[in-house]
């Protein structure tokens, strides 16, 4: 039983990037598959100019929404982040997103470990507001249209997913490269030796997917609990966090991935995952 959410997790992890990427074989040619699966989002972060990617991401969906030429409000988009952030909450992070599983994946490389500073944990939320949801719209070319901003000017997924990829494949591609590439070049860099050193360091600092589902936290349907009177103190579920929560005092923090971690090491089996409370 120790390592019942450890391996369950990993397992799902697999299965999703695997379901998230499943047209391979378009890497060869440096083709995007655009058939009637791109369509629909996925509930995390994948680029959709991934070659292999299945479907579309839905912070890419949402700004090409808001900031088309006539402001329409996705529904769609947002009905989805609102249905996954009600139910699953940032579960969603640690067990569906498949740039999740590649930043954990990076930080397996052997290297001295850092601890992230506490005031890096707001950037995300700066870079929702206004890459995602404000400059789409604020800032139009003459025809009206807005730009992704966070796609085109941030995204360390697309550039590796994406970009990455296309650019191998296709020289026209190669010559077109300017210093916006390099801009996003840098920032993947950062985001690589980030993950490194920290534990889901773009998931943690930058990611605008992971501030929308980190606010449903504390009204989620799947949740973390802490049986008190079982709890005997001893603060091993809070050192094996690798998100730096501690369960027994903020086990509804907006930074945890409902990754089980600490279920698993609680030795009085105090804290638990799951869809309904045993308080009460």
């Amino acid at each position: 039983m120790k390592f019942q959410y450890s391996l369950k997790r990993k397992v799902l992890q697999i299965i999703a990037f695997g379901c998230s990427n499943v047209h391979l074989l378009n890497f060869s040619g440096g083709r995007i598959y655009t058939g009637k699966w791109k369509y629909f989002c996925n509930p995390g972060l994948n680029c959709y100019s991934c070659p292999a990617a299945s479907f579309a991401c839905p912070i890419g969906a949402l700004q090409a929404v808001n900031g088309s030429m006539h402001y329409r409000f996705s529904f769609y988009v947002t009905g989805l982040l609102l249905a996954f952030g009600v139910v699953f909450g940032r579960a969603v992070c640690g067990w569906l997103c498949p740039f999740g599983l590649l930043q954990e994946l990076l930080h397996k490389i052997p290297s001295p470990k850092r601890k992230l500073k506490k005031i890096f944990l707001y950037v995300k939320y700066v870079v929702l507001v206004v890459f995602v949801l404000l400059l789409p719209i604020v800032v139009t070319d003459y025809m009206g249209m807005g730009k992704p901003a966070f796609c085109q000017y941030i995204c360390p997924a697309g550039t590796l997913e994406g970009g990455v990829f296309l650019l191998a494949a296709h020289e026209g591609l190669r010559k077109s490269i300017g210093a916006l590439f390099t801009l996003k070049m840098a920032i993947l860099l950062v985001t690589i030796l980030g993950c490194i050193l920290i534990y889901r360091f773009f998931c943690r600092t930058l990611c605008p997917l992971g501030a929308i589902y980190g606010l449903f936290n504390k009204i989620s349907i799947y949740h973390l609990e802490v049986e008190e009177h079982k709890c005997n103190g001893c603060g091993k579920c809070s050192r094996v966090c690798q998100m730096e929560v501690d369960p027994t005092r903020t086990p509804q923090s907006a930074e945890c991935i409902r990754c089980g971690a600490c279920v698993d090491a609680c030795p009085q089996a105090a804290v638990r995952l799951g869809f309904c409370s045993r308080k009460g």
